[in-house]
């Protein structure tokens, strides 16, 4: 565990360098399945891994070439490192269950990737000795190697004990990614942070996609692209100081057309009715960001309150 992401002076192979870890992988998801083999890269040994579904054994065979599909005592009593990638409400009666039947192991790293939960979710491990890490890549995951590459770019949410921090910081490195410190307390800040930002513009960009594709216009990803990707590079640089648009700039006359067209298509089963409901909330909650950094009057946002309330 000492060896773990401090550089080799002398540039041996990653599996030839002192440190390397035995790692299980339990859940072969999009999450589970890249990170386990992105570990592999960094020289450590995947011993198995834990595949249920067709869709993720099929995921563990592309991205864990040869690495045995195994019961899940197996993979801890063969692992040093265990790497916990299953969905944020599992987690909890996944590791109670283990524990209570003794298969953790007096120096195990338990590694789980929830952006929910911190380590006292691994409380249970502490008892034997084993040392609760969480790690979270701040990262929307295809389950595709193309992922891999992805991780160079990506930060990492982790939580753990002071006294083993630098050990989980040192596995995001090795990885390819940048550790972050994130306190207990403030995971689920943190994790309605990243959902808030990334669930919802799939979301948004569904809605404009449909409502393009309402009139016609059949490369909806082109029309979109250009100026979403302008709008999240301006407003990642400049906060709400990239704010435009009507809502931003006051206009009511259009923001009641919107409401008026919007309101149209719902009603004529065009679209669902959550394309209205999400401008309106929007809207709303732009036009207070607007007033806050003092682009708008009190009166221009009470006018388009009152438009988006009807």
């Amino acid at each position: 565990m000492t060896g773990v992401g401090r550089a080799d002076p002398s540039g041996s192979a990653p599996q030839n360098r002192p440190g390397r870890l035995g790692v299980g992988v339990i859940g072969a998801g999009r999450v589970g399945a890249v990170l386990g083999a992105a570990l592999r890269n960094a020289g450590h040994a995947v011993t198995g891994v834990h595949a249920v579904s067709e869709a993720s054994r099929t995921r563990a065979e592309a991205l864990l070439p040869e690495v045995p599909v195994l019961e899940i005592p197996e993979i801890l009593r063969r692992s040093e490192l265990v790497l916990l990638a299953v969905p944020d409400d599992a987690l909890p009666g996944l590791v109670a269950g283990l524990a209570e039947a003794g298969h953790f192991q007096t120096g195990h790293l338990v590694v789980h990737t929830s952006g929910r939960h911190g380590v006292s979710v691994l409380d249970p491990v502490r008892a034997a000795g084993a040392i609760p890490l969480a790690v979270h890549p701040a990262m929307s995951f295809t389950g595709l190697s193309l992922d891999l590459a992805r991780l160079q770019d990506c930060m990492f949410g982790v939580t753990a004990d002071a006294v083993v921090l630098p050990v989980a910081q040192a596995l995001v490195v090795e990885m390819g990614g940048e550790p972050a410190v994130i306190r207990e307390q403030d995971r689920g800040t943190y994790h309605a942070a990243l959902s808030h930002a990334s669930n919802h513009l799939v979301t948004l960009t569904a809605q404009s996609a449909q409502l393009l594709a309402s009139i016609g216009v059949e490369r909806t990803d082109r029309m979109l692209a250009p100026l979403m990707s302008a709008s999240l590079e301006n407003s990642l640089a400049n906060g709400d100081g990239a704010l435009t648009g009507p809502v931003a700039r006051g206009d009511v006359g259009t923001v009641r057309r919107h409401l008026e067209v919007l309101a149209g298509l719902a009603d004529s089963g065009t679209l669902p009715a959550d394309v209205g409901q999400a401008y309106r909330a929007m809207a709303r909650a732009t036009a207070q960001r607007a007033l806050a950094r003092g682009a708008l009057s009190e009166s221009a946002v009470a006018d388009l309150l009152d438009a988006l309330s009807h």
